[in-house]
């Protein structure tokens, strides 16, 4: 059991748990000693969402598969936006699964200490590990629908023959690093400024909506006039999209400068995500 000491006493406890810590002070052996509850919370983060459905984890693919539909529709055939000379299935798809998993880290990690302020209330663990399952959970669920994407890419590949990936595959892991180290740096932002502010809450789902009309996810970069592209550039979401598109579908733009902007973006933004995360943990209680 954690318990509070001061002065000499505290080198008996185990752990010493204290107001006065510094923005970024983040234990990591301390977020270690509670990988057990981190992989409790996937767990349940994966199990209770569909435990109650018909169809249950087969929902992980008929989202992406439906909202690909969608977009095939309403983009495509009717608005018809090009998708750079792609199967439009094929480029909606790729596009759908990342943003889900961009969109949905952000979303669940902005409810942090608002749907959790009476577990924080009466058991002490790293605050940080319940945003950090978020990521995690997303992570599964995201190898799960690209797994979808994947047969339909070599679908096209291999029998219509109509796409040319090339060795900038290697880069994904990365590229998926940086879009959870932004969903969570944005998240944890959000969900620190929501205790005092609760009207942020409101402006989330609209700014997410927002934000996928500004990055290259339902049309392709190359839609924008070039004295245009650089407004669309200077999002650090653009520059990971198109990579992925680049690489994975042989059309896009990959640049290793605007990828660097991006990486920069995100680990400024995580960092200050952190300082404040850990600032309002401390007194949160008072104001959720």
């Amino acid at each position: 059991m954690a318990q509070h000491a001061t002065g000499n006493d505290a080198e008996h406890w185990d752990i010493n748990i204290t107001s006065s810590r510094r923005g970024l002070d983040i234990n990591l052996a301390e977020l270690w000693r509670y990988k057990d509850l981190l992989a409790m919370f996937v767990k349940k983060d994966i199990i209770t969402v569909y435990k109650q459905t018909i169809l249950g984890p087969i929902w992980f693919l008929i989202q992406p598969l439906f909202t690909t539909l969608i977009y095939v529709v309403i983009f495509g055939r009717m608005a018809k936006l090009s998708t750079d000379g792609v199967h439009p299935v094929l480029f909606y798809m790729g596009s759908v699964t990342l943003w889900n998993y961009f969109s949905e880290t952000l979303n669940v990690t902005s409810k942090t200490f608002s749907e959790n302020a009476a577990v924080f209330g009466k058991v002490y663990f790293p605050r940080l590990i319940l945003p950090l399952s978020k990521v995690a959970s997303g992570v599964l669920k995201l190898m799960i629908q690209l797994g979808l994407f994947l047969v339909v890419w070599l679908y096209f590949i291999l029998v219509e023959q109509s796409i040319t990936p090339n060795w900038h595959v290697v880069f994904f892991p990365a590229l998926l690093l940086v879009f959870a180290a932004m969903g969570l740096g944005f998240g944890i932002i959000i969900t620190s400024l929501t205790t005092k502010y609760r009207d942020l809450s409101f402006l989330v789902v609209f700014g997410i909506q927002l934000l996928m009309y500004a990055t290259p996810v339902i049309y392709p970069l190359s839609l924008a006039s070039p004295d245009k592209q650089i407004w669309l550039w200077l999002n650090p979401l653009t520059s990971l999209f198109e990579a992925f598109k680049f690489a994975f579908l042989g059309h896009g733009a990959f640049s290793f400068f605007w990828l660097g902007y991006s990486t920069v973006f995100t680990a400024v933004l995580l960092f200050f995500g952190v300082i404040i995360f850990n600032k309002v943990e401390k007194k949160f209680i008072d104001t959720v």
